[in-house]
């Protein structure tokens, strides 16, 4: 079967389309065959070896973390799905990759396609739907009535994020383009900073939680608008110490990631808040929740572009660009 394939870190050349074997669904596993694939920013970060302490692969690999398909075998022990069913899943941080004619997916990392979706619309969704999830319910904790600071709203994360908090019942701030205000208006965006023509520090404040999408300084500069016991959960690092210690590393890395973060603990210990880094996990049960709000139309998905798997590559060198409104899919079968 055809997949992209990352042959080395860092290196031009590297990453191109070829033949790999069809993989096997092995016990407690779906052999989805992929219509689809979502990518994020990390699927451009993952070659150029920004991640390599964090994500293990055995190269070469396929890369890509989103899809959408459609099963077509199941493994020993499989009782969710079955042969036929369409289906929408992560594959982050399992050693696998989207990008590819077939993946074999955990059971418990799949969930049903959203019925009035199509596979392209499924496959946008899962990193972004899940990390927005993920933070708001797990590490922020965000409560009706709170105030969510989400920069970039208008690109792949900023655009799910921002309809989850108002379905969530909180105020929703978030930064972009002149040219992107109406689209986070529409999104549901209560206060929109366009950042060509103002600072956000000096508009936004006493904020519940912030979502730290923007690397540079804009993690430091989000921490001036914190209330004290306000939750500011980073996407882009800095890691800590507890990262490492959750995904087991050893003491080494802990005290690397300890010394790395630190500043920015020490910045939001200082206005009383909670920081933490966010890595998003593979959850079907929770795709499914997320499904629900798709099916009822309470959240839209919003896509940029969609580009034919042959060119794969473009898609992904399109996205690096950072500018795509929404979210980039390659699409691997023709809509019938």
């Amino acid at each position: 079967m055809q997949a992209l394939i990352l042959k080395a870190y860092g290196k031009s050349g590297a990453l191109a389309l070829g033949e790999v074997a069809r993989p096997v669904a092995g016990p407690g596993e779906i052999l989805v065959q992929v219509h689809a694939a979502g990518l994020n920013p990390i699927d451009n970060a993952i070659p150029k070896g920004d991640f390599k302490p964090l994500l293990k692969f055995a190269l070469p690999a396929v890369i890509g973390s989103d899809l959408a398909g459609v099963v077509v075998d199941t493994g020993a022990g499989v009782s969710r799905f079955k042969v036929g069913d369409a289906v929408f899943a992560s594959v982050f941080d399992t050693g696998r990759g989207s990008l590819a004619e077939f993946v074999a997916v955990s059971e418990h990392a799949a969930a049903h396609k959203p019925v009035n979706l199509d596979f392209v619309q499924a496959a946008s969704i899962p990193m972004v739907g899940l990390t927005a999830w993920q933070s708001f319910h797990g590490h922020a904790r965000l409560l009706p009535g709170q105030k969510v600071f989400i920069p970039a709203g208008s690109g792949g994360i900023g655009s799910f994020a921002i309809q989850l908090a108002k379905q969530m019942g909180a105020r929703v701030a978030t930064t972009t383009s002149t040219a992107n205000v109406a689209l986070v208006r529409s999104l549901g965006a209560d206060e929109v900073i366009d950042y060509k023509q103002q600072d956000f520090t000096q508009v936004l404040s006493g904020y519940d939680v912030v979502l730290g999408t923007v690397r540079g300084d804009g993690l430091e500069q989000a921490l001036k608008i914190v209330r004290p016991g306000s939750h500011v959960v980073s996407l882009i690092g800095p890691p800590t110490a507890d990262f490492a210690r959750q995904r087991g590393m050893n003491v080494v890395f802990r005290l690397v990631m300890g010394l790395l973060s630190r500043k920015i603990r020490g910045l939001a210990k200082r206005r009383s808040a909670d920081y933490s880094f966010m890595f998003v996990r593979p959850d079907g049960g929770q795709l499914a929740e997320i499904g629900k709000l798709l099916d009822a139309g309470a959240i839209r998905p919003v896509i940029d572009q969609v580009y034919p798997f042959a060119q794969a590559q473009e898609a992904l060198a399109y996205l690096d660009q950072g500018r795509a409104k929404g979210k980039v899919v390659v699409q691997m079968v023709p809509a019938a």
